[in-house]
């Protein structure tokens, strides 16, 4: 398998990381969404990230859709999603709240360092940190997993995404994320990024949180 796309996205990263906690051996092909843009279009038409090529060929696109393929591959009795229930809908409402911070995060951060200047929509930018910071405050509310030795602990796709959200935020916009306001989220990341799945899709401009 060939995964496509740059670890600083937080959707190629949950996928890595996914890939890495079901012992997926996967080739990482770091193609930039804005750099390679014509070469990213051959993968996927959309020309977006992720993208994950199989032994056979077949290329599947959008994060969501690749981890749902994964957890149909490993099984129910290993997959990071619970197959249904009350676990199964308290982890798609994290998901939910974890992938819209991160589309919030992501349309601000656009409209204030890739829109020009002058065409720059201040009101916007601040509706959508307002929408960031709402789901951040909500899922620093949920009761996350207190194991800190998560190789012999069950760690979800909650999880996972959240904590790429996490780093995510501390990349493009680290003001929401102020040391000390939100501690049950610093605590999950700190266990999750010292897992080695974690540690394998750090950018090389990673630093690993520091506690306190």
């Amino acid at each position: 398998m060939i995964l496509v796309g740059q670890y600083d996205s937080p959707n190629v990263r949950r996928v890595a990381v996914t890939l890495g906690v079901l012992g997926f051996a996967f080739e990482h092909d770091a193609r930039s969404v804005f750099g390679d843009f014509d070469s990213m279009r051959t993968v996927n038409p959309l020309g977006r990230i992720p993208s994950l090529i199989l032994a056979d060929g077949t290329t599947l696109i959008d994060s969501a859709a690749i981890l749902d393929w994964l957890d149909q591959e490993v099984g129910p009795a290993r997959a990071l999603l619970p197959p249904g229930g009350a676990s199964r809908q308290q982890a798609l409402q994290r998901l939910a709240l974890a992938s819209g911070v991160i589309d919030k995060i992501m349309a601000s951060a656009y409209e204030r360092l890739v829109r020009p200047e002058p065409y720059r929509w201040p009101e916007w930018i601040a509706r959508c940190r307002t929408q960031a910071e709402g789901g951040i405050a909500a899922l620093e509310a949920q009761s996350w997993p207190a194991d800190a030795n998560l190789d012999q602990a069950p760690l979800d796709q909650a999880c996972i995404t959240t904590t790429c959200m996490i780093r995510y935020i501390g990349q493009a916009d680290p003001d929401l994320l102020p040391s000390g306001r939100y501690p049950s989220l610093e605590a999950l990341s700190q266990r999750c990024e010292a897992h080695q799945a974690f540690r394998a899709t750090w950018p090389a401009d990673y630093a690993m949180p520091s506690k306190g």
